[in-house]
């Protein structure tokens, strides 16, 4: 070999460790940058994120604009807490002051039907008091869907006995049931799931007693856990007057009511409620009906968390 050639060689190289050594600092000023915007990331979810000052090389420049945004989604994030707090101060305001003067009607309502009064007045008398009854039921419910929605309210999930749940839900139905002469019938299970009791206690009684509402004197309700591999599914079976299949899709949304069942009682959220509840938990429900012949609502709850 010529000394042109052991030249060659000596550039190659240099060039081959310039380029090595090239590749290893832009390797690593882009792993000191990506370790920032983790770092930004992890802040901007603890919400401790401040936005600091950047030099202007192509990736500080999307460090900057990664700044930018989390700072305007920060500031938006605190404007929705804010709103949050109003909303829900503005829900506890209805609560508190709608509570004392329907109670009020109630009471004395229930004070004049106590004396003896001409048969016209003690109609009235009465239909004041369905119709406060009614009153403080939509009241409630709205607070609560309210709440539900504005996450307010937040259910727990815990692993439950559906048994429990199920007893608990038929002993609440039991009264108006029994006035109507309408048999409940709970299989015993076994099964547990993943739910907040209190609350899917209502969910499920607000199902049962819609079914109650909707059936015949005489009728009968029946409800079966069905396990499943990542759900337990709840089966509440009537032989009520069903739902027609157009209206299937509609029954879950606030304030629905067939044109079918307006001689009914009922202001059309206790369905819109329970799915709420249940969309809340991971949860789900499900309706299959004949028209005549009955209805069946299938509740799923996760089995785990």
């Amino acid at each position: 070999m010529n000394t042109l050639d052991y030249i060659c060689i000596g550039i190659a190289i240099v060039a081959l460790l310039a380029a090595v050594i090239v590749v290893i600092s832009y390797r690593q000023r882009t792993k000191k940058t990506l370790a920032k915007i983790s770092g930004m990331l992890d802040a901007a979810i603890d919400d401790s994120f401040v936005e600091g000052v950047f030099d202007e090389s192509a990736l500080s420049a999307v460090e900057a604009k990664l700044a930018r945004y989390l700072s305007i989604c920060a500031v938006s994030s605190k404007n929705l807490l804010t709103e949050k707090d109003k909303i829900k101060g503005l829900i506890s305001d209805i609560s508190h002051q709608t509570k004392t003067p329907i109670a009020n009607i109630l009471l004395y309502s229930q004070l004049l039907s106590e004396h003896e009064l001409p048969v016209d007045c003690m109609v009235c008398v009465k239909a004041l008091s369905a119709q406060a009854e009614k009153l403080n039921f939509l009241i409630s419910a709205l607070v609560k869907t309210s709440r539900l929605e504005t996450g307010i309210i937040t259910v727990s999930p815990q692993q439950e006995a559906v048994q429990r749940l199920l007893d608990d839900a038929r002993q609440q139905i039991m009264p108006k049931a029994e006035a109507k002469g309408i048999s409940v019938a709970v299989e015993d299970t076994e099964l547990s799931a993943c739910f907040d009791l209190k609350w899917t206690t209502e969910a499920v009684y607000n199902i049962i007693d819609n079914a109650v509402k909707y059936t015949e004197s005489g009728g009968s309700i029946t409800i079966k856990a069905i396990p499943y591999e990542l759900f337990c599914r709840i089966d509440i079976t009537d032989n009520g007057i069903g739902i027609a299949e157009h209206e299937q899709s509609k029954i879950f949304t606030r304030f629905y009511r067939s044109a079918d069942v307006s001689n009914q009682e009922g202001v059309g959220i206790g369905l819109f409620l329970a799915r709420e509840i249940l969309a809340a938990e991971g949860g789900y429900i499900k309706v299959s009906s004949v028209l005549g012949r009955g209805s069946t609502f299938s509740v799923f709850l996760p089995t785990t968390k």
